[in-house]
């Protein structure tokens, strides 16, 4: 379906580049940045904790 409506009266913020970097540099912006360690260092206990219970299942099943 064709939108048959003009622009006046329609206007888009969204649409507006000025108002985009307005947003995108808000520095009270609610946004949350991520630890950048906090994720490796939940990844690499799990891949320890991991190989350690491998390990364990693999010398009871030779013993």
């Amino acid at each position: 379906m064709a939108n048959t409506q003009g622009p006046e009266g329609n206007y888009d913020p969204a649409g507006s580049t000025q108002m985009f970097r307005a947003f995108v540099d808000d520095p009270q912006s609610t946004r949350q940045q991520a630890a950048p360690a906090g994720p490796r260092i939940g990844l690499i206990l799990g891949v320890i904790a991991a190989v350690a219970v491998v390990a364990v299942v693999a010398w009871l099943a030779l013993k």
